[in-house]
Parts: C-alpha cells; structure tokens; sequence
C-alpha cells in the first residue's frame, strides 16, 4: 500500500469513523480526514503502538479538545497497527526505503 492511494486513505478513514471518539460519523464522514495524513506518515516511518498512541491523545486534546481516558487512544492505536499490518500483508506491500516512497497529499 501506498499513502494517499483510496485504499489506504479509505481504510484508515473507516476505521476512525467507527472510533469516533467526537461522536459524530453518522453526520460527518469527513471529521477525522485532519488525523489520515499524519498518521499514515508515521505508519510508513515505522511508528510504534506508543507513538500512534500518543499522536491520537494529543489530536483529541489539542484539536478536538476532548480529554479522553488513558485507555482509549492506546486501544485505537492497537487497532490501527493491526490494521496497517494486516491491510499490508493483504496487499502484498513491501517496505521500501523513505526515499523511495511519495506522498500524494
């Protein structure tokens, strides 16, 4: 999988959209596109269940300014590594080095 292709960019958007620690996805399909690219740039630098962790914690602090339980942003992160692993294996995606990847964002 490539960042910014639909499968990827759709994928992740799904899984936020169930997520949905604002509560609005079934208004709003879009309330969370803020969060795509960030974080799929720090899936594709290899970022940890902690660092997805602590992206997420701050988004919904900072931009959304909720104060969410320890608890959730760690259990979204687990997801989402799960998520990004297998959506690769499915796909057959190899890691390749940074400088051979593009971001069409």
């Amino acid at each position: 999988m490539r960042p910014g292709t639909d499968v990827t960019e759709n994928g992740l958007r799904h899984l936020l959209n169930e997520w949905d620690p604002v509560g609005v996805d079934d208004d709003v399909q879009d309330e969370y596109d803020c969060m795509l690219a960030p974080l799929l740039e720090r899936l594709w630098g290899d970022a940890d269940q902690a660092e997805i962790g602590e992206f997420l914690r701050r988004e919904l602090e900072d931009h959304f300014g909720l104060t969410p339980l320890p608890s959730e942003p760690e259990a979204m992160a687990a997801r989402v590594i799960s998520w990004w692993t297998a959506a690769g294996k499915a796909d057959g995606a190899h890691r390749t080095s940074s400088s051979d990847r593009t971001v069409g964002w």
